[in-house]
């Protein structure tokens, strides 16, 4: 399976899926915006390969694998923990400070997937502007695994879509991770890890 038709596979079914469970017309309106991106993506490499046009980066580098984890910004950490691990009763692990991430962290494990509770560390943190924004906290990111990092930023970057960052740094599970543009994913901030 090529790595674009897995992406567009992901991309169509959580934009099914957000259309037939979107609590708002705009979480509605980023699941089409991310689908329809995709497939223009999808499109415009389709057509180019037809044409006989080639990229510097050659097919097949790099391969798109399970969600990692699903990342939610919370005001509370502490409230947030209780209510995963005393209500939802899921195993959580202990709080760890990323200073240079700007988070601190507990991971919810689940049986098939993780979720990462994010809170803010520091003045300059990410999650910060995003709690100023979601008041109650909400859902921040997805990361997806990837088994080549620097061939999926490549390939994606000559695909248009962008990186936050030039280089990967250290994600909090001790492997390489890099962002990609929300502009350029339907509006979905998406985090790479490499595994």
């Amino acid at each position: 399976m090529s790595a674009s038709f897995a992406i567009s596979q992901v991309a169509r079914a959580v934009a099914a899926r957000t259309v037939q469970t979107a609590p708002s017309a705009r979480t509605a309106w980023s699941a089409v915006a991310m689908s329809q991106h995709v497939n223009r993506h999808i499109s415009t490499g389709a057509a180019a390969a037809a044409a006989g046009a080639t990229s510097n980066v050659p097919g097949q580098v790099w391969q798109l694998g399970r969600l990692n984890h699903v990342a939610i910004a919370t005001p509370n950490l502490e409230n947030s923990v209780s209510l995963y691990k005393n209500v939802f009763g899921a195993k959580c692990s202990e709080a760890v400070a990323l200073p240079e991430h700007g988070v601190t962290t507990v991971f919810v494990e689940l049986d098939n997937t993780k979720i990462e509770l994010l809170h803010p560390l520091g003045e300059k943190s990410p999650i910060a502007g995003f709690l100023e924004k979601n008041a109650s906290g909400g859902i921040h990111h997805v990361c997806i695994e990837v088994n080549d990092i620097k061939s999926a930023m490549a390939d994606l970057t000559a695909r248009q879509v962008r990186t936050l960052g030039k280089e990967p740094k250290i994600g909090a599970h001790g492997k390489p991770v890099i962002f990609l543009h929300p502009k350029d994913c339907g509006g979905v901030l998406v985090e790479l890890e490499e595994v």
